[in-house]
């Protein structure tokens, strides 16, 4: 179809009227009538000439003059006599017509998506998530980003708790209780109250990779009279695999006066219809240990907080509390070792222009092993350098599978297997 019209528009369409009839004139050296065009003499010797137009000589009663500058009585140009090849039109304007129509449908065409998509591909990981599960559960996709993988390519424990803050407060936001604040409802941000969280506990069963997607399920519960706990299920979208369970607790405080404070009325006829009634994902009700400069291994001092470390309720985030943390372990742990698992208990704020200390004593495991060692236990704490407590922290460490088949190798070398 495409090609038919184009071609169209070359060759002359043959007209049914009677005037329109083909009439030879023969032109030796007199003059010839030409469907009213007088002709001339010429010296082009024996000629035939065709002719299938007649111009009118008047169109409803008023007379035409001939139109070309052609007038009764010009000399007429010499012609070739007209055969078939003499009527077909130009080729090079044909086939131009024809590339063009094609290169316009081929672009059409490549501008439609029609290649099939991967599953995975058809999650959208840059949403605000959704509410599920009778509007309970709050769930999110994140993929993970080239800065956010360490050296073992794999997403770093800091990465995994922005995965968490960042679907608590979109889950507020989605269910309509975000006000003014960090989290905080509108009754809460009446009263000047903000949350602040009291232990958090993170279990890693596998770190994500780049490009891997992952889903994360939040939920909330009651934790006392007073206190509020949120759970993470972290999975991952190809396989469906449990990555990382977490469990929090939280408390209000005053905004002013940094004081904790009960949970109002108001504020608890706002938040309860959201609770659920579970179990918490991670039961661990081990005391944390107490740690001084004495019986720490590892200290790590002057650690000073920045501006960037500040969240809008103008205290230190959850997350680099972590990092501080890590900051005193052992480098062969966090060579050969990777963190399966870490909880901590947040005791006192920390201000901007506070000086810090890390300090980390490893439990069972001789210090000068620990390359080669297996599962390994740390107690932590950060504190201030006057000694008072911030966080106290417990991880535990199990080998990295390179780390295992290395050292597997080097055995097996040793011993001639």
């Amino acid at each position: 179809m495409v090609a038919t019209a184009a071609t169209s528009a070359f060759y002359p369409v043959p007209s049914s009227s009677p005037d329109s009839g083909a009439k030879n004139t023969k032109i030796r050296g007199g003059s010839g009538n030409l469907g009213g065009i007088k002709s001339k003499s010429v010296s082009s010797g024996c000629l035939q000439v065709k002719t299938n137009a007649q111009a009118p000589t008047q169109v409803n009663g008023s007379s035409v003059k001939p139109v070309g500058g052609v007038r009764a009585g010009d000399d007429l140009p010499s012609s070739h006599p007209r055969t078939f090849i003499n009527q077909l039109p130009d080729w090079s304007m044909l086939l131009a017509a024809i590339t063009t129509i094609f290169l316009a449908a081929e672009k059409q065409w490549m501008m439609l998506d029609w290649k099939p998509r991967r599953p995975d591909m058809l999650m959208d990981p840059f949403g605000l998530g959704r509410i599920v599960q009778d509007g309970l559960v709050f769930t999110q996709n994140f993929s993970i980003r080239s800065y956010e993988i360490g050296a073992d390519r794999t997403a770093s424990i800091e990465t995994l708790m922005n995965h968490l803050q960042e679907t608590a407060l979109n889950h507020v936001k989605t269910a309509g209780l975000l006000g003014d604040g960090f989290g905080s409802t509108p009754e809460m941000c009446k009263k000047n109250l903000i949350w602040v969280v009291t232990k958090m506990q993170i279990m890693v069963d596998r770190y994500p990779t780049w490009g891997d997607t992952v889903q994360v399920d939040t939920w909330v519960s009651a934790s006392g009279k007073n206190g509020m706990r949120r759970d993470w299920l972290v999975y991952d979208c190809k396989t469906g695999d449990t990555l990382t369970r977490a469990s929090s607790v939280w408390v209000m405080m005053n905004k002013e006066t940094r004081k904790l404070s009960k949970i109002p009325e108001e504020v608890r006829s706002e938040i309860e219809p959201h609770f659920t009634d579970s179990s918490p994902v991670i039961n661990d009700d081990r005391r944390l240990s107490k740690l001084d400069g004495d019986t720490a291994d590892y200290v790590q001092r002057g650690l000073t907080p920045k501006w960037s470390d500040l969240d809008v309720n103008q205290h230190v985030n959850n997350v680099k509390y972590i990092g501080w943390i890590l900051e005193s372990a052992p480098p062969p742990i966090l060579e050969s070792h990777e963190l399966s698992s870490i909880t901590l208990e947040y005791r006192r704020e920390c201000a901007r222009d506070s000086v810090l200390q890390s300090l980390t004593a490893v439990t069972g495991t001789d210090v000068g092993t620990l390359a080669t060692a297996g599962d390994i236990a740390c107690n932590h704490l950060l504190r201030f350098e006057n000694g008072a407590e911030i966080v106290r922290g417990r991880t535990e460490w199990r080998p990295k599978i390179g780390t295992n088949v290395r050292f597997l190798n080097t055995i097996s070398a040793d011993h001639g297997i």
